[in-house]
């Protein structure tokens, strides 16, 4: 699957998260700051030009926006990541490297990450507060859902910190595939892996939800995760804006779920929500 970087000058900068924002919503998967603004990436399947150039963003009076698209052919994604891909270390209890990195003696949880395309190897701040909060739960003997799991890294670190049960589902193919072939790398075969959305859970509980994906999709999907959860199960949720919180709790709260914090990092923010 070919992707489009977008390379972005915003002007005047101090507008540049409300375009990241716009843009996350729209699709685009990551994000890659720059001196004048940011690169972008959306699969080329999902993007058209013409509904991109309606967005709001662009008729807005107080913003300029440069753009230049650029298609990266999937043969080429593992050298560009390799290229640039530096281990994480998080929370001095968590380790996530790739298969050329050497291991690191000593800590607690390592976890080896193929670095492609899936989201979700530490290095993206959504990611990187969702492992800091999962090194928080007791997940021990505990059944644990993973959903819109990337790389499945949060699935993995939810096995070797205990879980009982550990599913893990995406909806893109090669999310899927990752999943499975990171699963191997990190000798947790006992991971079930779901190539689907939300709508594959069916009558299925557990302790602890985690989902890592954008506010519409939350938003769409938080009544699921509410029916999932077990009473007094936890629900950690990504991929959104520090603006975006109130929104979120407003649904949450319509669906017996409590709001507990929320952490933020470059105005990302992870949140925690109980089910009382």
């Amino acid at each position: 699957m070919n992707y489009l970087e977008l390379n972005c000058e915003i002007f005047p900068p101090r507008h540049t998260e409300i375009v990241m924002a716009a843009l996350s919503e729209y699709g685009f998967e990551s994000f890659e700051e720059t001196a004048r603004g940011f690169r972008a990436y959306i699969p080329e399947h999902l993007f058209d030009e013409k509904t991109f150039n309606s967005l709001e963003i662009f008729s807005h009076k107080e913003i300029k926006i440069n753009y230049a698209l650029e298609i990266i052919p999937d043969q080429n994604w593992n050298a560009v990541w390799e290229s640039n891909f530096e281990p994480v270390e998080i929370g001095k209890l968590c380790y996530i490297r790739a298969p050329f990195h050497p291991a690191r003696p000593g800590i607690q949880y390592e976890i080896i990450i193929e670095p492609k395309m899936s989201f979700g190897t530490g290095h993206h701040e959504t990611t990187h507060q969702m492992v800091s909060l999962l090194l928080e739960q007791d997940v021990r003997d505990k059944e644990v859902l993973d959903m819109g799991c990337g790389t499945a890294v949060l699935a993995i670190l939810a096995k070797k910190m205990g879980a009982s049960a550990v599913l893990a589902i995406d909806n893109e193919e090669w999310a899927y595939n990752n999943s499975l072939e990171n699963i191997k790398k990190n000798h947790t075969p006992e991971i079930e892996v779901t190539h689907g959305d939300a709508s594959a859970l069916g009558s299925r509980q557990f302790d602890l939800i985690l989902a890592n994906i954008n506010r519409n999709v939350l938003l769409k999907d938080i009544p699921v995760y509410a029916a999932a959860l077990k009473q007094h199960g936890t629900l950690l949720l990504s991929g959104f804006y520090e603006t975006d919180v109130s929104q979120i709790t407003q649904k949450t709260a319509q669906y017996n779920l409590k709001f507990v914090r929320y952490t933020t990092m470059n105005s990302w923010c992870a949140a925690v929500y109980k089910k009382d």
